[in-house]
């Protein structure tokens, strides 16, 4: 697991360990989001077991899972509000870190035009090109 910079503060990665998480802390991450749901795969942690040791060192935790490209939208709000609340880094992890990206994205699209959410997704690793509508119309309505 080594965590991409997506933006100054937001960083997606691939699925972590409870005993990843005291490591993340001493990075300066203060806050972690869990985007896959459990039971996913059998040899993944438990999201609870994650959100123990966030808490015990010290890091907000947001489990948001994402099944697929579904997210609600109470999701996305959330994740909004933890990304700007954070004082610090912010690591969002799944899978492969893709459904990471997207939900940031989908948050950040309200204050971030869509050619810029696309390229910082392209820096990272991740093509979100086909959201481009998606991004536009929430711009387009918050922006």
């Amino acid at each position: 697991m080594t965590p991409v910079q997506v933006s100054p503060s937001f960083f997606i990665s691939s699925q972590i360990a409870p005993e990843d998480v005291t490591a993340l802390a001493e990075q300066g991450f203060v806050a972690l989001i869990n985007n896959r749901p459990d039971g996913e795969a059998p040899d993944q942690p438990d999201s609870m077991d994650i959100e123990a040791a966030a808490r015990a060192a010290g890091l907000a935790y947001l489990h948001a899972p994402m099944c697929g490209a579904e997210i609600s939208l109470a999701d996305v709000e959330r994740i909004h509000d933890l990304t700007e609340q954070a004082t610090g880094k912010v690591l969002g992890f799944c899978r492969s870190g893709a459904r990471s990206m997207l939900g940031w994205a989908l948050a950040r699209s309200e204050d971030l035009p869509a050619d810029e959410l696309i390229a910082l997704a392209r820096g990272a690793g991740h093509d979100l090109s086909q959201w481009r509508s998606v991004f536009d119309a929430r711009y387009a309505a918050h922006g």
